[in-house]
């Protein structure tokens, strides 16, 4: 796996958490339903911007360590993180009869582990 690819994976997933943690940060829970993140119905709005603000570390954290060489070993470990979070989401999804959100948390949780893999094993920090 080259460098490029990681660096591919890396901005995809942390655009997709991005958006994903400022809508979650801004707008509502009746408002991220409609636009189809269903996962957070039912919870409180203090914890729907907990995890908000967390993809946005995560996001920051796929990028900005590895990219400005300040503490670089943080992009694995985003990476990480945010891959261990998908089969809890997969879950939710699974339950709310969602195969299509199942099937993006399968695919974010294997870019994820690719990514900790790639940042540790084969273009180290």
């Amino acid at each position: 796996m080259s460098n490029s690819i990681l660096w591919i994976l890396q901005v995809v997933m942390a655009l997709s958490f991005l958006y994903s943690g400022v809508c979650k940060t801004v707008f509502s829970e009746k408002k991220l339903v409609t636009i189809g993140q269903t996962g957070v119905e039912g919870l409180s709005p203090v914890f729907i911007k907990f995890i908000g603000v967390s993809e946005l570390a995560g996001a920051a954290g796929l990028i900005l360590p590895l990219y400005f060489n300040i503490a670089p070993w943080l992009t694995p470990v985003a990476a990480l993180c945010l891959a261990l979070i998908m089969p809890f989401a997969a879950r939710i999804h699974y339950r709310r009869n969602e195969p299509r959100n199942v099937l993006t948390n399968i695919i974010y949780f294997i870019i994820g582990i690719l990514i900790a893999w790639g940042r540790i094993f084969i273009h180290p920090w």
